[in-house]
């Protein structure tokens, strides 16, 4: 019902930059909120942070609080994650997804996801 495109993610040196974006399709709710997850490699997919429908309410993790930020475009269906000072950690594929739950915390909450978007940060 609903299709969610990501595109943003790259090769950046630590303490560089990145804006993510997710341009979101089709079937639409009066009320949701968009999720942003990550994985990297052996690790389990974790919550980075979470935005309203009408972007007045956002949630992040404790690891990314004060460097991401997340927003929204409704004109545009988007919602971004801006990342400042980026550290090697922050290193893994980057997902979208949708929540009827605002904030939400862990994966199965979430019933569409975006492709994902790799982040790569390099010393």
């Amino acid at each position: 019902q609903v299709q969610l495109v990501e595109s943003g993610g790259g090769l950046v040196q630590a303490g560089g930059s990145l804006r993510l974006s997710c341009a979101a399709s089709g079937r639409t709710f009066s009320r949701y909120s968009m999720g942003w997850f990550r994985q990297a490699p052996g690790k389990e997919r974790e919550f980075v942070g979470a935005i309203s429908r009408n972007g007045v309410r956002t949630s992040y993790a404790e690891s990314v609080k004060g460097r991401f930020t997340a927003s929204t475009d409704n004109a545009k269906n988007t919602v971004y994650l801006q990342m400042n000072s980026l550290k090697l950690e922050d290193t893994a594929v980057y997902y979208c997804a949708v929540s009827p739950s605002f904030g939400a915390m862990v994966p199965g909450a979430y019933d569409y996801w975006g492709q994902g978007t790799q982040v790569t940060v390099s010393s």
